[in-house]
């Protein structure tokens, strides 16, 4: 009786998020053809560099890396709505995280408390865990751009309800008008706390599992995976990456660090396996609004919507000798170089297109 019963609730949950997600997406979005979701660089616009990778590059990935570099890339992922970022203080991790026992993976996985706006896609990270004791984290929610402190597994279910569930998805489109920001516990009860997408949060809940929140900093994330127990590749590719990224945007002033949390810049952080490691390096970059060309937040607003992930651009088959074109293009203005072999795919919510 209990399997058939696990059906049922399995079905519930479901059938739950699909209504839930279009609800969500008040707007239309497309599945955007190849070649239609982010522009392509062009020489005659963007100058004879885009043709070239870095002639400056002196990182090389290992003399016998091999990986499939035949097989077909875009649209073939599969689409996500959020994406909640863990901090564990580690750059690998068992094979599956949600089998880390007593971590915030496992209670996500396990969480009675399920996300009712689609598929949440979760991931480690080597983001550090500054509680005395480890006994807490913290964990970014995107596209929400939304910090949340003192995540412990007994209070996922409450970080679920009150912060996945009420945020924005990727299939939230970005407006011109601007609700309040990013969530905070230190709201009044007649201005309740809210999420960026202007729903109200639960103040007392929050409170009650001791979650805390706040806007993430950055203004662009690059997340590299970095799970040497999936794929040896993963492990050996996302550090020279980083470097060779930080040697790119540290003359811009644009490179944070770990604890680098100055308003702005680039966050680069290792996560764990999001499929597809027989095309590392994965890549998956994520661009907040008014660095998408959001409309800027009204005076003495904190930014609304365009403090929001507007676009993710998941790109493969990374090498160091990229990255320069990458930065210069991709995280700054939202253009791909190599999409027909280097793009898996992605969201523009200010376009409202999708790659799945």
């Amino acid at each position: 009786m209990a399997p058939f019963k696990n059906i049922i609730d399995k079905f519930k949950r479901e059938d739950g998020a699909k209504k839930a997600k279009d609800s969500m997406t008040s707007d239309s979005f497309t599945t955007a053809p190849e070649g239609k979701l982010f522009p392509k660089t062009d020489p005659t616009v963007d100058g004879e560099e885009c043709l070239h990778d870095c002639e400056s590059c002196t990182i090389k990935l290992p003399n016998k890396w091999k990986i499939d570099d035949d097989a077909k890339l875009y649209g073939e992922i599969k689409g996500w709505q959020t994406h909640l970022i863990v901090a564990t203080g580690k750059t690998d991790w068992v094979r599956d995280v949600a089998d880390e026992k007593g971590s915030v993976m496992e209670a996500v996985e396990k969480s009675k408390v399920q996300p009712n706006n689609g598929k949440l896609m979760l991931s480690a990270s080597n983001i550090p865990m500054h509680s005395e004791h480890g006994s807490s984290s913290t964990c970014i929610l995107l596209p929400s751009f939304t910090i949340i402190d003192n995540v412990t597994p007994s209070s996922v279910p409450t970080l679920i309800d009150s912060c996945v569930n009420a945020g924005p998805t990727n299939t939230t489109p970005l407006l011109t008008t601007h609700p309040a920001s990013a969530a905070t516990n230190t709201s009044s009860d007649e201005n309740p706390p809210t999420l960026s997408n202007g729903t109200p949060s639960s103040s007392s809940a929050l409170s009650a599992a001791g979650l805390t929140t706040r806007p993430c900093p950055h203004r662009y994330l690059i997340l590299l995976c970095s799970h040497r127990t999936r794929d040896a590749r993963c492990g050996q590719s996302a550090p020279l990456l980083r470097r060779e990224f930080e040697r790119h945007l540290r003359p811009l002033g644009l490179y944070r660090d770990l604890d680098d949390e100055r308003p702005g810049g680039v966050g680069i952080y290792f996560i764990s396996h999001v499929g597809g490691h027989k095309f590392s390096a994965n890549c998956m970059v994520y661009r907040r609004g008014d660095a998408a060309g959001a409309a800027p937040a009204a005076a003495g607003e904190d930014g609304g919507r365009s403090m929001e992930a507007a676009q993710c651009m998941w790109l493969a088959r990374v090498r160091p000798e990229d990255c320069e074109n990458i930065v210069r293009y991709t995280i700054l203005q939202g253009k791909v170089v190599k999409p027909e072999s280097q793009l898996r795919g992605g969201f523009d919510r200010a376009r409202q297109l999708v790659s799945w």
